[in-house]
């Protein structure tokens, strides 16, 4: 791999983001790339103070964020959700760390919202200890991370699929097609002008 790929697969709850990211991290096509989980999660998990904190928490996401992706220097990477995330929870968050969401999209060339299950309806979508947003709030948290990364020149989005594989595919059609391995991909199912 001789050109320096940076990615990022986002999405709102319950969109596969997380799954899908470790199934592209374990295959062999992507070998050479450091893949860079989701930190809010883990923040969230480490400490559940941050749910009452929202500047401190976001701020802290978006500090993380940076540290690792520069510390990779020319490497190539997929991320679990990027830097202009935080701005999609928490707008003031870019003028706290004084960027802009113009300034962030430089960071990516390609960025891949997943659409949530909620989408599909009750049947589809499930909470967890983390995950404790409704179907209405999970759809709302799809359209705030669609207005913050829509305007970004890489951005696609994948609609959620009642074939869960089948979505996974695309995703992984689409990831072989942005970094140069795969063919001319079919753009049904994918937008990139939402």
């Amino acid at each position: 791999m001789s050109m320096r790929y940076r990615l990022v697969i986002t999405g709102a709850p319950a969109s596969g983001k997380t799954e899908f990211f470790d199934r592209l991290a374990i295959n062999d096509a992507f070998e050479a790339f450091v893949f860079l989980p989701e930190l809010a999660r883990r923040l969230l998990e480490d400490n559940p103070g941050f749910r009452t904190d929202r500047e401190a928490f976001h701020r802290e996401i978006y500090r993380r964020q940076i540290a690792r992706e520069d510390e990779l220097g020319e490497k190539s990477f997929v991320t679990d959700r990027g830097t202009v995330d935080a701005f999609a929870f928490h707008p003031e968050t870019a003028e706290l760390v004084g960027t802009t969401i113009e300034r962030e999209y430089e960071r990516y060339d390609a960025v891949i919202q997943l659409g949530s299950a909620a989408g599909l309806g009750p049947g589809y979508y499930r909470t967890d200890t983390i995950r404790l947003e409704s179907i209405d709030e999970a759809l709302e948290i799809e359209k705030a991370i669609q207005r913050v990364w829509r305007d970004h020149p890489g951005f696609h989005y994948l609609p959620a699929r009642i074939n869960y594989q089948e979505k996974y595919e695309r995703l992984l059609e689409l990831v072989l097609h942005l970094t140069g391995q795969g063919k001319t991909i079919d753009n049904s199912g994918i937008d990139s002008s939402v």
